[in-house]
């Protein structure tokens, strides 16, 4: 039984970590406190900080929602650019301008992923707010939106988006390392908006994922095809992402037969990692598809699993209205 499904669960393992869950509320508190107070300096910048977050370690949703509302901020004739924590990166120093074609080793592969996705300046590195200033040294960007970053108190923020996976939640309620909550659930409270990926609940607005697409992996003109491509056949299937059974129960959903491989997520992976006994169809999540695209033989079929957000309508007004506010804000500085 790995960490998760004791997160998900009060077991004797989640009781005896609780003391350790106890300290670390205690400091993130005090943290928080801190920047709150004055005590500990809080930057502020010269264009408008979205921050996309959550409260929970695992994935939940926000790298498509990041991307959603890119689109959706260039739609109304702004100048977005992203900032991330680069995880899983190795370069030597921070932080990083990402391209589509960054190496994923250097820089991390969601910051890869977004630069790919999100057709935008992408720029990462831990220290969030130093981040935020190159981006905007080297970029024209007007807005930022952080990918991830709640937790980052040192970056001011004038809007916070909280990300919930509509079918974990918050597991057995208990903060690191007895359950998954980086910050109690009454940080909520203090959030703009609460968007649910799944079913959600009084207060939070919901996402969906949009019908998923394949593009296969080696195809540059990106043709797509309908998961129906492979409705009652077997394939062999990979994520190295925070929720992997959300990624294989999705293509189960589409009547797919998997062979299935879970890794860990932002896993680094290798030739033999994909060396499995049945050479079948290959279908990965678009965070695996960039480091393994270098590991994968062309003549193998291999295809991504390419997946977009869509919050629902009563998210977008309240977010556009936010966005109204926010820029008339700014607009008298």
């Amino acid at each position: 039984m790995n960490i998760d499904t004791h997160w998900q669960h009060r077991s004797l393992l989640s009781y005896l970590l609780y003391p350790l869950s106890f300290l670390f509320r205690l400091l993130a508190a005090l943290r928080r406190w801190s920047y709150r107070s004055g005590i500990r300096h809080q930057q502020q910048f010269s264009v408008p900080i979205l921050i996309v977050g959550n409260i929970t370690v695992g994935g939940s949703g926000k790298t498509p929602l990041v991307i959603w509302l890119v689109d959706h901020l260039r739609g109304l004739g702004l100048k977005p650019g992203v900032v991330s924590r680069g995880y899983g990166g190795k370069a030597e120093h921070w932080p990083q301008q990402v391209r589509a074609d960054s190496d994923p080793a250097t820089v991390g592969d969601e910051a890869v992923l977004l630069a790919q996705r999100a057709s935008c300046p992408v720029c990462v590195g831990p220290d969030r707010p130093a981040a935020i200033d190159a981006l905007l040294k080297y970029t024209d960007c007007d807005i930022v939106v952080s990918d991830d970053g709640m937790q980052h108190y040192a970056m001011a923020r004038d809007l916070e988006i909280a990300v919930i996976d509509g079918k974990r939640r918050f597991g057995n309620g208990w903060l690191l390392p007895a359950g998954p909550l980086r910050e109690p659930v009454s940080r909520l409270k203090s959030v703009d908006l609460i968007v649910c990926n799944g079913q959600p609940e009084h207060g939070e607005f919901a996402m969906k994922l949009r019908q998923p697409q394949l593009v296969a992996l080696f195809d540059s003109g990106e043709q797509v095809q309908d998961l129906s491509l492979f409705d009652g056949k077997h394939v062999s299937a990979i994520a190295g992402i925070g929720n992997p059974q959300r990624f294989f129960d999705m293509l189960q959903q589409h009547g797919i037969v998997l062979d299935a491989h879970a890794f860990p997520d932002h896993h680094p992976y290798q030739a033999n990692d994909l060396d499995f006994v049945e050479q079948l169809p290959l279908l990965m999540t678009e965070k695996d598809a960039v480091k393994c695209r270098r590991l994968i033989d062309k003549q193998r079929p291999a295809w991504v699993v390419r997946v977009e957000a869509q919050p629902d309508a009563a998210f977008v007004h309240r977010i556009n209205l936010a966005l109204t506010d926010i820029r008339a804000k700014y607009a008298k500085q």
